[in-house]
């Protein structure tokens, strides 16, 4: 069976590609490995190629089931060794650009199809510099951007975010994505969105902002970015406050004088505290570091007076440090207490 599919991918008309592409699927994961090193990517890939959505759609199948979630599929490290190689094989092979022509048919079923075979190859290191050369980085940005214009899935808005974090990765792309508008796409869909969506927004704006002066300027200056991301760590998923804290206090480091106020003003406060307490072990530690960076009066003038909530805070404080409370830290009622006198 695995030499008729060769053959007829080699060979066959175009009736017999068709079915040896669909066929593909139904073989195991060694079967799948073994037909993909006898040379029968590059004829997928003409398949692509074509006007022919019926031939697309078979290739693009065929195509992700020789790479698409290959690691948990594969039973050894053989395995996924070999599939992460068919990966830079397939982009090698010239997918990547005939990919980019898919996202922009106007076929939406094909469309998504494409992104997520994008998706698939930019998992493997070695193919992340070659897609943000192709021009893909920008095309992405627009079908994000464009949502309110067309009927894209959610599964698809998944998949372009999760392509576009897996090439954050990859420090050398980070400007690409910074220049082609990264940062205003992912602050807008914060809050915005569903909440996986959110996640996955807060997420690659965490990796921009984190390895891009440039990206970190522009979030915090945005207006309305800090209170989407204070609404990001009060509402959202616990992934997602980790990354809006982890923001936050980058905003607040890279310039205190400025953002402190700003972020004060927002209400962040009780949330902080929230999560100093029960957030993931990352988001407690991100949040004591950003509370002391918003309590800590020191550097500020003199002659200015503080806001109700800095003396509430300050008073709040200085109870958590003297002990007040259990002996492994403050109770919970007193943290609700003083959590609801800062959301008032």
């Amino acid at each position: 069976m695995e030499e008729m599919v060769v053959e007829a991918l080699l060979f066959g008309d175009r009736q017999a590609q068709l079915l040896a592409a669909r066929q593909l699927a139904q073989f195991s994961t060694k079967q799948r490995h073994n037909i993909a090193q006898k040379g029968i990517i590059p004829p997928l890939i003409l398949m692509l190629s074509t006007s022919d959505y019926e031939a697309i759609e078979a290739a693009l199948f065929a195509l992700l089931s020789i790479a698409f979630r290959s690691e948990r599929l594969a039973p050894c490290a053989y395995f996924i060794q070999a599939f992460v190689w068919n990966k830079i094989l397939i982009a090698k092979s010239g997918a990547i650009a005939v990919l980019l022509d898919v996202l922009q048919c106007e076929n939406r079923l094909l469309v998504e199809l494409g992104v997520a075979s994008l998706l698939t190859l930019s998992s493997c290191a070695s193919n992340k510099l070659a897609i943000a050369a192709s021009g893909a980085i920008s095309l992405l940005l627009e079908l994000l951007n464009s949502q309110s214009n067309n009927s894209m899935s959610l599964q698809a808005n998944l998949d372009i975010l999760s392509t576009l974090h897996n090439l954050s990765t990859c420090h050398q792309v980070i400007p690409s994505i910074v220049s082609y508008g990264g940062v205003a796409t992912s602050l807008g869909l914060i809050n915005l969105a569903p909440e996986s969506v959110t996640e996955k927004a807060v997420a690659l704006l965490e990796n921009l902002v984190s390895s891009s002066r440039i990206a970190l300027e522009e979030a915090a200056g945005t207006v309305g970015a800090i209170q989407c991301l204070v609404e990001a760590m009060e509402e959202g998923s616990r992934q997602c406050k980790e990354h809006a804290v982890a923001i936050l206090l980058q905003v607040c480091d890279s310039c205190r004088d400025r953002y402190r106020g700003m972020i004060l003003r927002e209400g962040a406060m009780a949330a902080l505290l929230q999560l100093s307490v029960d957030g993931t072990k990352r988001a407690r530690d991100n949040a004591k570091r950003l509370v002391l960076l918003l309590r800590d009066c020191s550097n500020c003038s003199q002659t200015t007076k503080q806001p109700k909530n800095i003396v509430l805070l300050e008073q709040t404080m200085r109870q958590i440090e003297q002990g007040v409370g259990e002996t492994a830290g403050m109770s919970v009622a007193l943290l609700e207490e003083m959590i609801s006198k800062l959301r008032t």
